[in-house]
């Protein structure tokens, strides 16, 4: 089996099943025991691990059953950090203009950032139990700890400077891969809304107001997967998706690559980028012609926000124009994000979310052939 990035690929997240959900919701009301909301995960991750199966994918994530949020179940597991809730409220927009309510946790730091034990290493045990084909963890970038709150959300008297808040998390980070590596993890991806909100115009307005220079950060934001990835065994893939914002089929940022590509593109040094292109709000291929021959570009020209399935031929055609700027060889095909980055999951039914990662895969191997 070639190494992933695989030419049919997908984000990591699915819809929730709705007995999942209800064993979630009855868990939190204090009426269903652990162990049984344990098991009814692992029942429905076999399931959705043999429905990616089935459908031809060749990456299996999990579907982030065991998450409520897809960054804040991760970070709230490192020592340090607390999660803290409605500080903040973003404004996730839809295509019709529609603005939709929503007050994501906001992360703080009030003691030393450390790895204390295993985060996901559990849950990819399980994973790898339950697949044929090649287990893929999702995780929050780095970045995820630090955009959104910014130096306010980390203690000054516990980080007086930055740099050592820097060594900290990454060192946190390195932990957790070798944990994973040393289960067996090949293929890990790193999530990240931050390097895509600093395309839009307005938000790297608001971040220069902020005292923050978006340039600085985006290098910063790259040398910090840098840094978490350096011990990682050479046979380990790693990727990063990019996103504008995933909540109930609705997002947050607009803007083009152009303003970060040149940096993301070449100084992060990864084997893979998933990014955004399912709409006009994520601008024009050009910002691809930074990409270095080293890595995969994984063409998000999917939307995984709507329930239609995209026309073959529109798909087919929107690649051949990326390849207008990088290599067909080098790209691969995907959805711009998962189905439910949240588990409030997007506007579309499971049937809708299975007719489309067909049809991916039946792209993919009209371009590519065997995928």
């Amino acid at each position: 089996m070639p190494r992933p990035p695989f030419r049919a690929d997908h984000v990591g997240s699915f819809l929730r099943p709705e007995r999942l959900r209800h064993a979630r919701e009855t868990f939190a009301a204090g009426e269903l025991p652990a162990e049984d909301l344990h098991a009814v995960e692992n029942e429905c991750i076999r399931e959705v691990a043999r429905a990616q199966e089935n459908v031809g994918l060749k990456g299996i994530t999990d579907g982030e059953f065991r998450r409520t949020y897809f960054h804040v179940d991760f970070l709230e597991r490192l020592e340090g950090v607390e999660t803290r809730y409605g500080e903040y409220v973003a404004s996730f927009r839809k295509d019709d203009g529609a603005q939709v309510g929503f007050k994501p946790p906001t992360m703080h730091v009030g003691s030393p950032v450390k790895w204390v034990a295993p985060i996901q290493g559990a849950d990819f045990d399980f994973l790898k139990s339950a697949v044929t084909r090649t287990p893929k963890v999702c995780i929050p970038a780095p970045s995820m700890l630090h955009f959104r709150g910014g130096r306010e959300a980390i203690s000054e008297t516990v980080y007086p400077n930055l740099e050592q808040f820097y060594e900290d998390l990454t060192a946190a980070y390195r932990a957790e891969i070798a944990d994973l590596a040393r289960r067996g993890l090949r293929y890990l991806q790193f999530d990240d809304t931050n390097l895509a909100y600093l395309c839009d115009p307005e938000i790297r307005a608001r971040t220069k107001a902020r005292g923050d220079d978006p340039d600085a950060l985006t290098r910063l934001y790259c040398r910090l997967i840098n840094d978490s990835i350096r011990d990682r065994p050479a046979d380990m893939t790693v990727c990063v998706h990019l996103c504008r914002g995933n909540f109930k089929s609705a997002w947050v940022a607009q803007g083009g690559y152009e303003p970060v590509a040149d940096i993301l593109l070449n100084e992060m040094k990864i084997d893979g980028f998933f990014l955004e292109y399912d709409d006009e709000r994520s601008g024009d291929f050009a910002p691809l012609r930074f990409a270095p021959k080293s890595a995969t570009i994984v063409l998000g020209l999917m939307s995984s926000k709507k329930a239609a399935a995209e026309p073959k031929d529109e798909v087919k055609r929107r690649i051949e124009e990326a390849t207008k700027y990088v290599a067909l060889d080098q790209c691969a095909l995907s959805h711009q994000c998962g189905f439910s980055s949240t588990a409030h999951g997007n506007d579309l039914s499971e049937a809708d979310q299975w007719i489309k990662l067909a049809r991916l895969v039946e792209i993919a191997e009209e371009v590519w052939g065997e995928v």
